[in-house]
C-alpha cells in the first residue's frame, strides 16, 4: 500500500467518522482519538515508526535502532536492531527475538516492545515476515505457518552473529499470530531458553473454525475456495486475496467481535503503516487450515510465560495453548486485568504491566 493509498483510506475512515451516528459508531470514534494521542508520526519518523515514545535519534547513553538488511534462504528480510544504552559489541549480551502479529510490521507494536526490552539491557530483532512489510518475496502477502515459523528462526541466525550478542542467553517474544508462531518455533528450536507471548493468536485455529470456533460450518467450502484459488494461480491467473477490507465507522462497530472491531482501528487509523495489510492470498488457507499452534505443545520445555487480557475475546487461545503445555516446568498465565487484545499492544498502562512481567521472566531465564 502506498502513501497515497493510505491516505485515501484515512479520508475514506474520516469521512465515516463524521457520519457515524450510532453509540457504537461514536465508541469506535472516541478510541480512535485516544490511541491517536499515543501514536507516533510516521512521516515525521526517521525510522517510520508509529508507536508512542518511539525512536527518533540514536542518542548517546540511549537505546539505539539499527536497521539491517539479511538473506532468509533467498528472500530479502529488512529488520530493526534495538541495542541497550551504553551496549558494548565487544561484550556478551542476552538478546530476545519479537515476533509481529498478522499483518503487522516491525514499525508497530512489535517495535513498541522491542525498544522497551531494550530499555532492559538486551539486544532485541524484529523483521517484517518474508514476503510481507518492507522484507521481499512474490507473490505479495503469502501467509503460511511455515514461513512465518522459518522467519523467527531466521532473526534467532541473525542475531546470535551479531557482534556483542551472547548466543547462549536468546529469548523469544511473540505477540498475536507472532505469538503462535513463537510457540511452534520453540517447540524444536532450543536455541531459546526461554518464550513469552502476548495476546496469542492461534492463526490455523481461527482460519479453520473461524473466530471463536463461529465457522465451523463452513470449513469444507472455505477450503474448496482455497483450492481453487491455488489452482488459478498456478495457471496464471490473478492473485486471489482474503481478509482486506474498506470499512467506515458504522461497519467497523458493527463487527461482532471487540479484537476486530479495534483491530481495524489499530491498523488502518491510528497506528497504520504503508506496510501492514489484514489480506492474504487466499491460497495460504491450504496451510492454515491444517495447522494448529497448540500441535505437539509439549514439546515446549523451556519457560513459558503467557500473557493475555482478562477482557480479550482472543483469550480462549492462550488459555488452550497453556493447558497443553505440558512439558514446560516453569509456565505462568497472566491476566492483565480490564485489557483487551489490542489495548495491549499501546495503551501505556498494559503496556507497562506486560514489561513488568516480562522483566523478571527474562531476568532469571536469561
Amino acid at each position: 500500500m502506498n502513501d497515497q493509498t493510505l491516505n485515501e483510506k484515512r479520508r475514506e475512515f474520516l469521512k465515516g467518522s463524521a457520519i457515524a451516528i450510532s453509540a457504537a459508531s461514536l465508541g469506535v470514534t472516541a478510541m480512535t482519538n485516544t490511541a491517536a494521542a499515543f501514536a507516533a508520526d510516521r512521516n515525521a519518523n526517521p525510522f517510520t515508526l508509529v508507536y508512542g515514545g518511539a525512536i527518533t535519534a540514536n542518542e548517546p547513553g540511549k537505546v539505539h535502532i539499527h536497521p539491517v538488511k539479511y538473506k532468509r534462504d533467498d528472500v530479502d528480510i529488512v529488520a530493526n536492531v534495538y541495542t541497550p544504552a551504553n551496549f558494548d559489541p565487544k561484550g556478551k549480551c542476552a538478546a530476545i527475538v519479537v515476533a509481529h502479529p498478522n499483518g503487522g510490521v516491525k514499525e508497530q507494536t512489535a517495535g513498541l516492545y522491542a525498544q522497551r526490552l531494550a530499555n532492559l539491557g538486551y539486544v532485541t530483532i524484529v523483521a517484517d515476515a518474508a514476503y510481507q512489510g518492507g522484507s521481499g518475496g512474490q507473490p505479495r502477502s503469502v501467509d503460511t505457518p511455515a514461513n512465518r515459523i522459518e522467519d523467527i528462526h531466521g532473526m534467532a541466525d541473525f542475531i546470535t552473529l551479531y557482534p556483542g550478542v551472547d548466543a547462549e542467553r536468546l529469548g523469544l517474544f511473540g505477540i498475536c499470530g507472532g505469538g503462535g508462531y513463537s510457540l511452534a518455533a520453540a517447540k524444536t528450536d532450543k536455541r531459546f531458553k526461554s518464550v513469552a507471548t502476548l495476546s496469542m493468536f492461534n492463526s490455523g485455529r481461527v482460519r479453520r473454525n473461524g473466530f471463536a470456533d463461529s465457522q465451523l460450518s463452513t470449513i469444507q467450502q472455505r477450503l474448496k475456495q482455497a483450492s481453487d484459488a491455488r489452482a488459478h494461480e498456478k495457471t496464471g491467473g490473478k492473485i486471489l486475496y482474503s481478509g482486506d477490507a474498506d470499512m467506515t465507522d458504522t461497519q467497523i462497530a458493527a463487527l461482532p467481535f471487540e479484537m476486530y472491531r479495534q483491530g481495524y482501528e489499530y491498523y488502518w487509523r491510528t497506528h497504520a503503516h504503508p506496510g501492514s495489510t489484514f489480506k492474504y492470498t487466499t491460497s495460504s488457507l491450504l496451510d492454515l487450515m491444517r495447522w494448529d499452534a497448540t500441535d505437539q505443545m509439549e514439546l515446549i520445555e523451556q519457560p513459558l510465560l503467557m500473557i493475555a487480557g482478562s477482557k480479550a475475546d482472543s483469550f480462549y487461545m492462550s488459555e488452550a495453548a497453556f493447558t497443553r503445555a505440558t512439558g514446560a516446568k516453569d509456565k505462568e498465565l497472566f491476566k492483565i486485568e480490564g485489557a483487551t487484545h489490542i489495548e495491549t499492544y499501546w495503551v501505556p498502562r498494559y503496556v507497562d504491566t506486560v514489561v513488568g512481567k516480562l522483566a523478571p521472566f527474562y531476568g532469571r531465564n536469561l
